[in-house]
């Protein structure tokens, strides 16, 4: 099994979300997806200030394997993204859950982060 952080939130779309002290929530993709995905070589990032809905494409992240589109797990405005990727996209294959991050968002709903899993729940998607 993948790593699975307790502390995040995560999407049915293997996307994760940790909500930082000021109120932001930090995205990025979980370690089962980009296990599947192979070697990132190229993501594109959220323009600053966009908001999207949750479900909403958002980004993309292209892999030797494929490119896959990255849906907003919430609905909230882009206020930051990990332009290091852009020069280093397999950081997102080396550490998803910290220098691979893709972007922050300023939620419009808080309440949406209870909608989403926990790790316990994202890791029973994986069972059979």
């Amino acid at each position: 099994m993948s790593n699975t952080p307790d502390d995040l939130k995560y999407s049915e779309a293997h996307i994760w979300c940790e909500p930082t002290d000021d109120g932001l929530v930090r995205v990025g993709i979980t370690d089962y997806a980009q296990s599947e995905l192979g070697d990132i070589v190229y993501v594109e990032l959220p323009e600053i200030e966009r908001v999207f809905n949750a479900g909403d494409e958002c980004a993309v992240v292209e892999s030797v394997k494929s490119a896959s589109d990255i849906y907003c797990p919430i609905t909230g405005e882009i206020v930051e993204t990990n332009y290091s990727l852009e020069d280093e996209p397999e950081k997102i294959n080396n550490d998803p859950y910290n220098d691979g991050w893709l972007f922050l968002l300023k939620p419009e709903n808080d309440g949406e982060l209870d909608e989403l899993m926990d790790a316990e729940e994202y890791k029973e998607m994986f069972k059979d």
